[in-house]
């Protein structure tokens, strides 16, 4: 399920980074954005499968996957703007913007730099409102919100991460956050994945996502959105169902822990997975 040499391509970024993308299939355009340390690979099931029905595009952000490595421009927004600059590459439009944890945070600043430009719809994966905590927040706001870090905790974290045995504390991260059930070999190829990404690049990007906060932005939604999010997932389902209160008209699924429902939900059983998403993008409604 691997994409071949022939779906590979490259351009460069306005401030000079090569960046690789994945391009297979034909019709409607679905662009996909890894998370935090991941590449193109986790997207496996989606551009094999979904690409005989749609156009799947899947980008490397810099420092990750076959993309360049360089020394800068790893913050959110920039990640965005890169989004931005691939989509303005190959001239799309009408396109649903994909993206999962940290690559729906890339979705949610995406917006609110461009708005829905070239945008039809929007898919974000297991990602909450923001991730740090305000001391004066009751405990039912940051359940709402999804917050699980302190600014202590964010910069402790961050220095691990970036240090001499900062392979060995994202190892472990990333490790955490798979479940019993996923194969062997997916959580081998994610861990390649991650492991690939230099120390410093993870800790800025890490760090640059723990500071954002995009609660204003989500009432100014105005595309088709579908949240999805795993019951054994790393945020609360409670954090998607406030999600969806704020996004008009915004759709939620929920994957039990049964039936895959992990923080990798759309490689563990992305047969249903890839199933939300066709309706999704097939309903002129949006509804599931």
């Amino acid at each position: 399920m691997f994409a071949s040499k022939h779906d590979s391509y490259f351009f460069k970024t306005s401030d000079n980074v090569t960046l690789h993308y994945i391009d297979k299939g034909q019709g409607q355009v679905i662009v996909m954005i890894p998370s935090w340390t991941m590449s193109t690979v986790q997207y496996r099931h989606q551009t094999a499968i979904l690409s005989k029905k749609y156009r799947t595009v899947a980008i490397d952000m810099r420092g990750h996957g076959q993309s360049e490595y360089v020394d800068y421009g790893y913050k959110m927004y920039r990640f965005a703007k890169d989004v931005h600059e691939l989509i303005l590459h190959l001239e799309l439009s009408n396109v649903i913007l994909l993206g999962h944890s940290i690559g729906a945070g890339i979705v949610y600043c995406y917006w609110d730099l461009f708005g829905g430009s070239r945008l039809a719809k929007l898919i974000l994966v297991e990602k909450a409102a923001t991730s740090m905590m305000n001391t004066k927040w009751t405990l039912k706001q940051k359940m709402q919100y999804g917050a699980i870090l302190d600014s202590k905790s964010t910069m402790t974290i961050s220095n691990q991460f970036a240090g001499e045995e900062g392979k060995k504390y994202k190892f472990n991260f990333v490790h955490s956050l798979f479940s019993k059930k996923l194969p062997t070999i997916e959580k081998t190829l994610i861990l390649k994945a991650s492991m690939h990404v230099p120390n410093k690049a993870s800790a800025t990007l890490f760090y640059s996502n723990a500071y954002q906060d995009w609660r204003d932005l989500l009432p100014r939604i105005s595309l088709p959105t579908l949240l999805v999010v795993g019951r054994a997932g790393l945020v609360s389902v409670a954090s998607q169902e406030w999600l969806q209160q704020q996004i008009s008209g915004a759709q939620l699924v929920i994957f039990e822990k049964e039936e895959g429902g992990s923080h990798f939900l759309f490689i563990e059983n992305y047969k249903k997975f890839n199933r939300v998403v066709d309706e999704f993008i097939q309903n002129t409604d949006s509804g599931i």
